[in-house]
């Protein structure tokens, strides 16, 4: 598994930037995917994928200990599709 610290020092290695600055550059970019997410904007990141906001209804459930209905509110989810070439990629 990769961390965010850990895919900073590949793009500072593979970049002119420090590991600190490569860091901060990666932490603007997630704050802007999520602030676009946030106003429900699909975002699309060319060769990698898309994440788009998704809707998701109230609904019944139950309490799997004690069986009782409860009702679950409505909520928003983050949904990911990864490009054909990032599929590719994975899949050798």
């Amino acid at each position: 598994m990769s961390t965010k610290k850990d895919i900073a020092q590949a793009v500072a290695q593979r970049t002119d930037v420090s590991a600190s600055a490569a860091e901060e550059i990666i932490n603007a970019a997630l704050d802007v995917v999520g602030e676009h997410l946030a106003k429900g904007e699909d975002v699309k990141l060319a060769g990698f994928g898309s994440f788009e906001t998704r809707e998701r209804a109230a609904r019944t459930g139950r309490n799997p200990q004690t069986g009782e209905e409860i009702q679950i509110a409505a909520s928003t989810s983050v949904g990911f599709k990864a490009a054909a070439q990032l599929k590719r990629a994975v899949n050798g």
